[in-house]
């Protein structure tokens, strides 16, 4: 697979602001069975190896999971503040579960789950997301085992088909629209900010 144009300008932008831990996290927006948008904020693991997928991580039991299932795209908006641009990417989100049938993505999940902190992965023990708040003791449990992931801890990738980089440095603004042809290839055209 070719890297998508807007791979190396994200990598610099992400190199540049590597000062601000801040810089990992972004929005992302779901769309409810309603109807209604859903905004959350993830935090950002990386990209996929050798793909243009984006990787965050989540509790299968959280409400995103039951949006991603009724509406299986999204979109995140991510602001570096040191360089001030924002990306805005929108795409397919694909849910990793312990049950999923490609091997390879199974592999990442494992990956995904091994690199966590012992904290991290703790927060998958914890009570059920949403529901009332459990007592103080049911947050405290043994660490989960670091190597094999727990059934409910999800590797989520985000598959983009458009990329809208805002660089709000300069007059006039830069803003580029990142996009795929009818072949898969991506192509960037300049726009008015």
């Amino acid at each position: 697979m070719t890297l998508a144009l807007w791979r190396s300008h994200l990598a610099g932008t992400l190199h540049r602001n590597r000062s601000l831990p801040v810089s990992r996290y972004l929005q992302l927006a779901t769309v409810r069975a309603n109807g209604r948008p859903a905004n959350r904020t993830v935090v950002f693991r990386g990209f996929l190896e050798n793909t243009n997928q984006l990787k965050f991580i989540t509790d299968i039991r959280s409400e995103k999971v039951e949006e991603i299932n009724f509406y299986p795209w999204g979109e995140i908006c991510w602001y570096f503040p040191k360089t001030r641009e924002q990306f805005r990417i929108a795409g397919q989100l694909v849910l990793v579960v312990a049950e999923y049938p490609d091997a390879d993505l199974c592999s990442s999940r494992r990956r995904a789950w091994q690199e966590l902190s012992e904290a991290a992965r703790s927060q998958f023990t914890w009570p059920h997301p949403g529901a009332d708040k459990a007592p103080a003791s049911a947050f405290d449990s043994a660490a989960p085992d670091a190597i094999e992931p727990l059934p409910n801890f999800c590797l989520l990738l985000l598959e983009p088909e458009t990329v809208d980089l805002l660089e709000l440095r300069g007059e006039p603004q830069n803003r580029s629209l990142y996009g795929r042809d009818g072949d898969g290839n991506w192509f960037v055209r300049e726009v008015n900010p």
